[in-house]
């Protein structure tokens, strides 16, 4: 199940985004707007969620959460894009990276 948050998010949505991977959460966050679309088979099925909310394309990047880690794993294919100079799945700005995993931890971080 896809949702997105805002704010910390519940123990009870953590556990309906880890319905497709146990153990990860496929995400995409809007940078901008600093909200976290999670769950769901693909980064894209993410993407299109917040697409849907009204957020930019150039503010959506893929991630990946893995809430017993509480780690960031700052790769997927929506994150190829050579005219915004990401050329890789990886985010090669650490400006973007430090966004992502900020707002991801807010929302995200600390949910038992």
């Amino acid at each position: 199940m896809i949702h997105t948050v805002t704010q910390k998010s519940t123990a009870q949505q953590i556990s309906e985004m880890l319905d497709v991977y146990p153990t990860m959460i496929k995400i995409v966050v809007d940078i901008r707007r600093r909200i976290v679309a999670g769950g769901g088979e693909m980064h894209a099925d993410c993407e299109s969620v917040l697409l849907d909310m009204g957020s930019e394309q150039d503010d959506l990047w893929g991630a990946n959460w893995y809430p017993a880690e509480q780690r960031v794993e700052f790769e997927s294919l929506i994150n190829i894009r050579p005219r915004l100079g990401n050329r890789s799945l990886v985010i090669q700005s650490e400006d973007i990276r430090r966004t992502v995993e900020s707002v991801t931890r807010e929302v995200l971080g600390d949910v038992v």
